[in-house]
């Protein structure tokens, strides 16, 4: 991370999860390094980082936030697990859309050096095959549309700022597959599929109830993984055209919950699947050939050693 020493970082939305990781993981950039929180109140504090507590739904809280800063990294966002996606799809718009383009807005008055946007998988069509960045055809899995269009309109935007204007912004953009890990979100109302579970190993849930048949497969990647992404990606690329993060290898839902139970000893409890339930796309494979070749990106957390880590995380958090 020798780029970063002495620069001023931006991390945004330093109160979640992939921004709390990301923190802690720039700590031992000697960056001089700052987040926004709102709301909601950080995870963890050090004194070597300012926290600054503004609303970037407005373009007051953007300018303020932006101000002096050399790098963003945007990891706030406005996030939910399956059940909302599919009952409250809107809920993902508005405020994600108003905080991507003022941030936007107010880095581009504030001169910001290099901003990295973190997109998803869910702009995809449904595929039997890996997924390559240039598969994007403005088609989505039905239950992503809303929160699929958000992502990809600000890639277009992120293009439009990176390559469209006379004084270009330099912005990077990562797809990043499913994110676990530590610090991740455990609501029961918001949480996605993996937190969901550990939880209900970590409390011996019995029956443990699995939302859809479990056959659901998904690439999912771990958050110091990712973190090792971006990293990469804001030093090497210098281009808005995305770029995927994952681990290059699917598992089931079912596979999940037969690691989480093997790993915590729970293996006599009951599962129980539940296809009444909301679920999301059925199949998603990524290809990360592009960030192999172009960044160095090689992930060394399989899946049944993420979930161990994570797992015992949960166990012992405070």
């Amino acid at each position: 991370m020798d780029f970063l020493r002495d620069k001023r970082v931006l991390v945004t939305g330093g109160s979640g999860f992939v921004g709390t990781n990301l923190l802690k993981r720039l700590l031992e950039s000697n960056c001089k390094l700052s987040t926004t929180i709102h709301k909601t109140p950080p995870q963890f504090t050090d004194n070597s980082i300012e926290y600054i507590d503004v609303d970037l739904t407005t373009p007051e809280g953007c300018l303020k936030a932006t101000k002096n800063i050399d790098y963003i990294f945007m990891c706030a966002a406005n996030t939910s697990g399956a059940a909302v996606m599919e009952n409250n799809p809107l809920a993902h718009l508005t405020p994600n859309i108003l905080m991507n383009l003022l941030l936007y807005e107010a880095a581009y008055k504030n001169n910001i050096k290099k901003i990295l946007f973190i997109s998803s998988n869910t702009v995809y069509p449904v595929t039997d095959f890996p997924v390559r960045e240039d598969d994007v055809t403005n088609e989505f899995y039905h239950k992503y549309f809303i929160v699929a269009w958000m992502k990809r309109f600000t890639e277009i935007v992120s293009d439009m700022y990176a390559d469209k204007i006379n004084d270009k912004m330099n912005i990077v953009v990562v797809r990043p597959a499913n994110l676990y890990g530590e610090y991740d979100d455990f609501d029961w109302e918001t949480s996605h599929v993996i937190p969901a579970l550990i939880r209900k190993v970590a409390e011996k849930h019995d029956p443990i109830q699995v939302w859809g048949d479990g056959n659901d497969l998904k690439e999912f990647l771990y958050i110091d993984d990712f973190i090792d992404g971006i990293i990469l990606a804001m030093e090497k690329i210098n281009s808005s055209k995305p770029i995927n993060l994952s681990l290059n290898k699917a598992v089931t839902v079912k596979e999940i919950i037969n690691h989480l139970i093997e790993i915590d000893g729970h293996t006599s409890a009951k599962i129980e699947y539940d296809t009444t339930k909301p679920t999301m796309i059925p199949k998603r494979l990524i290809d990360n050939s592009k960030a192999r070749e172009l960044l160095g990106f090689n992930p060394s957390v399989n899946i049944k050693d993420g979930l161990s880590r994570t797992l015992e995380w949960y166990k012992n958090r405070k």
